[in-house]
């Protein structure tokens, strides 16, 4: 039996100072679930507790579950992977490259270089870039007035790229249009494909794009870092989309997700259903950029985001970061790993079999507390497997 006295430490510490709001986190090995516990407030207006089954925005952890969609269907031989991806998503053949702005303002357009493929957008080198990290993303923006991603208005997937595709990672809404691949293969809308090929076979009955009545009785603030101190925000998707965000819409637990990691863990199996077959989890797994590497993540919108400076020279897979070293952690080289913009992270270790998965409701992203709170659970997790 696994020591989980020192995993509810490594959480409970931050809270106890005050560092950060509140916390839940879940891990998991070879044989299943090990530790699932929450601690601190779900919100600080009203002092709620975070327990278990709270519900949290997973904001990008949403990708790699996009990304299981997507390479089901390349299964299939309905998505191709390494083809034009216009041939299913025609609006993709027209985005042009953004080369900068006129003395005027007036945004400077070129056709790409090649064309997009699925592969350039599950391994963010397609030139797609968000405004967070962008600054001429966010000049264009502004200059065009095309609303931000998670308006999740279709005019938001409307940006050009900043770069040819196949010639730099940048972090942006590739994800978004891979979920528009899913829905035009499979001729349903993204949370309908999602619930009955991932949620539903999983037993993931808690993460959708859309909030219950009952689920919003646990659902978790998001809360943002201020000169005040830790403050409760409204921040909250839209409930009647125009499309479904691939790359950051869903709400979750992290016992759910927690199944989803299991699932890539055990080659594409988990309660008792194969959902991806284990030579797609292995492709998956494995650096899918090539010679490139990730980037550091300059903050353009200070609010939302510090820097990011951990996935220098990381490698990425179909839709999951990948450590090259191992880390300091206990982090086996080759693992899986993302997070979400409020500060939720999650890895899977394919060589030690652990997984673990730690949601906070915290902005800006990459908060130095809550990356601390991250690093001591993982640290934790390993100390006692």
């Amino acid at each position: 039996m696994m020591d989980t006295q020192r995993m509810a430490s490594a959480l409970r510490e931050p809270i106890e100072r005050g560092a950060i709001p509140g916390v839940v986190a879940a891990a998991a090995d070879a044989s299943g679930t090990v530790f699932e516990a929450g601690f601190g407030t779900r919100d600080v207006s009203s002092g709620a507790p975070m327990a278990p089954d709270t519900v949290v925005w997973i904001a990008s952890m949403t990708k790699a579950v996009t990304g299981a969609c997507a390479m089901q269907l390349v299964e299939q031989g309905k998505l191709p992977l390494n083809e034009p991806i216009a041939t299913i998503v025609p609006q993709l053949g027209r985005v042009q490259v953004l080369e900068g702005f006129d003395a005027a303002g007036k945004p400077r357009l070129r056709a790409a270089r090649r064309p997009i493929t699925l592969r350039h957008l599950l391994t963010h080198t397609s030139g797609f870039a968000y405004d967070l990290w962008n600054t001429g993303i966010a000049r264009y923006m502004e200059a065009t007035g095309t609303p931000g991603v998670i308006t999740c208005q279709n005019a938001a997937l409307t940006l050009p790229l900043i770069a040819d595709p196949g010639e730099r990672w940048e972090y942006g809404i590739s994800i978004d249009w891979v979920g528009k691949a899913v829905e035009a293969v499979s001729g349903v809308r993204l949370d309908r494909y999602m619930r009955e090929n991932l949620f539903e076979p999983l037993d993931m009955s808690d993460t959708t794009f859309r909030i219950t009545d009952e689920q919003r009785g646990r659902l978790a603030k998001v809360h943002a870092r201020t000169s005040n101190g830790i403050e409760a925000t409204d921040t909250e998707l839209p409930q009647d989309p125009e499309f479904h965000m691939g790359g950051g819409g869903l709400y979750s637990t992290v016992g759910d997700y927690l199944r989803f990691t299991q699932m890539i863990l055990h080659a594409g199996r988990f309660n008792g259903v194969q959902v991806l077959r284990p030579e797609t989890v292995a492709m998956m797994s494995e650096n899918a950029m090539g010679n490139l590497v990730c980037n550091v993540m300059r903050s353009a919108v200070p609010w939302a985001t510090n820097d990011v400076e951990f996935l220098a020279g990381m490698k990425w897979g179909l839709s999951f970061l990948i450590n090259q070293d191992k880390l300091s952690t206990g982090r086996s080289a080759g693992s899986l790993a993302w997070a979400g913009l409020a500060n939720s992270y999650y890895w899977i270790d394919p060589t030690r079999q652990v997984t673990g998965v730690f949601a906070t409701q915290l902005l800006p992203f990459f908060d130095a507390p809550a990356v601390a709170a991250f690093q001591a659970f993982e640290s934790a997790v390993y100390a006692a497997s």
